[in-house]
């Protein structure tokens, strides 16, 4: 998505609002949003989107029909991409078991976990929150690696772990809760309810979504980047021209 603001708009932001007024017109009652931890104070694209996917469907939530919500996975062990089947796969074919930084920390959810907020959150949603689950402190990706290679019946002498840094768009660390959210019990264990400090005006988030769009439609990718902080402020892009972004690509 990095590489790709333009498709990821398309996907992220107007396949949201695609089928959250596809739910409306055929009455359905609940709409729950998969969103990530890198929504809050995004510096990449993928979060930036995630975050206008957010306000998409708290704009629409005023809808008496439908109740809308979201949810914010940290990252989902043993999910499809997810960094513990890759680290076996490099452990097996024997390393080196790459990891970006020695300091890239991550929250971490099991599969049932991850299931577990979606139907909790349908259940408890009066509209317009986001969930988030519990997860303690964040893990060191570096910790975890080291430890699926001595599981693995190895030692780091064996299968070294080598650091390729930091990827485009990438932080050190991911946040559950923005600046202009606020946090409490959800009514269900280990299960947090986010509010936001201001409802986003629908017009205005409308109109937004339609510069974004048609930004978007013919490949503009610097433009989508500029419409992107425009709609989500705390986005600190780490591509700053399409220029940078064609140079990627090539």
């Amino acid at each position: 998505m990095e590489l790709s603001p333009c498709e990821a708009v398309k996907n992220n932001v107007l396949g949201t609002k695609t089928v959250a007024e596809a739910a409306l017109r055929h009455g359905v009652s609940r709409f729950i949003v998969i969103s990530t931890d890198k929504a809050v104070n995004p510096t990449s694209v993928m979060g930036a989107t995630k975050r206008v996917a957010e306000l998409v469907i708290q704009s629409m939530n005023h809808n008496p029909h439908c109740v809308f919500a979201a949810v914010r996975f940290g990252n989902v062990l043993a999910s499809n991409g997810s960094a513990v089947p890759h680290f076996l796969e490099q452990i097996k074919a024997g390393g080196p078991v790459t990891v970006t930084h020695p300091d890239m920390r991550r929250y971490f959810m099991l599969i049932p976990e991850a299931v577990q907020l979606v139907l909790q959150a349908a259940s408890l949603a009066k509209g317009g929150e986001i969930f988030v689950l519990e997860m303690g402190e964040q893990i060191r990706v570096f910790d975890i690696a080291k430890n699926l290679i001595r599981l693995s019946g190895f030692s780091l002498d064996e299968i070294p772990i080598t650091f390729v840094g930091v990827r485009p768009g990438e932080k050190l660390y991911e946040e559950l809760v923005g600046d202009d959210e606020t946090v409490g019990p959800a009514g269900a264990e280990q299960i947090l309810r986010i509010q936001p400090r201001w409802e986003p005006a629908s017009a205005l988030i409308e109109e937004q979504i339609e510069e974004l769009k048609r930004s978007a439609l013919v490949g503009d990718a610097k433009s989508v980047i500029k419409r992107l902080t425009e709609i989500v402020p705390t986005y600190r892009p780490y591509v700053t021209s399409a220029m940078s972004i064609e140079t990627h690509n090539k």
